[in-house]
């Protein structure tokens, strides 16, 4: 148990054996539940945390293997109203959530099925990918639940100007990861902007310089959709630099090549995430 929580526990018991309990009771200021599982009765909230990049272990229902996880990650600790009644086993409260997990497709993996001290629970869903962990302490009176939605960080650095033109130059082509679209979606994301000034500045200071927007997809999904979907990508990224930019059209060619040129193995998130991309490729 960390010592944060052994602290906040022994003030809250602190609180209940003085009586307060209409304070005790109350679930900690700006606190909720995860949209994804409701609670059980008789808990409160403690302390949470959320981070919106994190990595988790946690212990894969397919393969029971311990896996690190990242993405958007959520801490929440609960503890019963009444911690001296003891009135639910760690059993029945890790079969309420993996009941509630299974029920909407999820799968879990208890490390004791007979007496579960941790479970881990994974949930892929509307193109989403949600791992959760929950633990025990003081039997099933104190409940540690960590869920993490799984995401590819936001890149913040970005290449800049000068470094994709050493790119162009030695190898005649550079490889984009700060061009953001939704999933199956064609339209550039504004977070993408930094990025885009990058490659504004590039063709601003190289005024021969023509370039093929390349658009490159994983291979999840079909071929041929996924062909359209790189070349749409492209062309809403040439787009962008001319309308938005003022970039002159005539120096820039969309094409898209799908998942037909892959990085690296389509086998991993993290490969997926690689081949997800844009080229600039010179003329």
């Amino acid at each position: 148990m960390k010592k944060g929580s052994k602290i906040i526990f022994c003030i809250l018991l602190g609180l209940l054996l003085t009586g307060n309990l209409a304070f005790a009771q109350q679930d900690a200021k700006g606190c909720k539940d995860h949209p994804l599982f409701s609670r059980m009765e008789g808990y409160r909230i403690v302390t949470c945390q959320q981070k919106e990049f994190d990595g988790e272990d946690f212990i894969d229902p397919a393969t029971q293997q311990k896996v690190t996880i990242e993405g958007r990650k959520f801490h929440t600790e609960y503890m019963t109203n009444k911690p001296f009644e003891g009135k639910y086993s760690r059993l029945q409260v890790s079969r309420n959530y993996t009941n509630a997990i299974t029920k909407i497709g999820g799968t879990f993996y208890e490390k004791n099925p007979k007496d579960p001290s941790e479970t881990s629970m994974k949930l892929i869903k509307d193109d989403k990918e949600i791992w959760a962990k929950l633990q025990f302490n003081f039997g099933a009176n104190y409940l540690y639940l960590t869920i993490v939605e799984k995401q590819v960080m936001a890149q913040q650095v970005v290449a800049d100007a000068k470094t994709m033109a050493t790119d162009i130059s030695t190898s005649g082509k550079v490889a984009i990861y700060g061009i953001y679209f939704d999933f199956n979606k064609a339209d550039v994301k504004p977070e993408s902007e930094s990025t885009l000034k990058e490659i504004t500045k590039l063709l601003q200071q190289d005024a021969k310089l023509k370039l093929y927007v390349v658009g490159h997809t994983d291979s999840v999904g079909g071929f041929d959709y996924n062909m359209k979907l790189s070349q749409q990508r492209a062309e809403a990224v040439v787009k962008e630099l001319v309308s938005k930019y003022k970039v002159d059209g005539s120096r820039l060619k969309a094409l898209g090549v799908g998942p037909a040129a892959p990085v690296t193995s389509n086998d991993t998130e993290e490969g997926k995430a690689k081949n997800r991309r844009v080229e600039l490729v010179k003329q």
